[in-house]
């Protein structure tokens, strides 16, 4: 089995991390549906659930951390990969609680995005 029929969401306020993303994605033969807000994203569940969700932790409106915990409260079950640019340590911490997979800080590799995906999906702690 390809990677095609594997959907995985991409929530962004950056346009430009989003297309970044979302390239890195298809290359690996992955489907991409990427939002650029939280409540976007949120919105979009009932349609289709992404097998993982990369979600940056640092967006008006919403963040990450609303956003997953929304998520949890709807018992919805999608591994969730966060992505900042934020060196704060103790968002490792944060990251974990909310049930984080991964925590990626920016700028961070395709392969370690595609590494922390991979874990996501399979289930592992990620390795990235």
């Amino acid at each position: 089995m390809g990677n095609a029929d594997l959907l995985i969401a991409v929530v962004d306020d950056e346009s430009s991390v989003r297309t970044m993303l979302r390239r890195a994605l298809r290359v690996a033969d992955y489907e991409v549906a990427a939002f650029a807000s939280g409540a976007e994203f949120l919105a979009s569940l009932p349609a289709r659930l992404p097998l993982c969700v990369i979600l940056d932790l640092h967006m008006p409106g919403l963040s990450g951390f609303d956003v997953a915990r929304r998520m949890r409260a709807a018992n919805l079950r999608v591994p969730v990969v966060f992505i900042t640019a934020s060196d704060d340590a103790g968002l490792d911490r944060s990251a974990a609680a909310a049930g984080a997979v991964c925590l990626l800080r920016k700028p961070f590799s395709s392969e370690s995005l595609l590494a922390a995906v991979r874990d996501a999906i399979s289930g592992h702690p990620c390795e990235a």
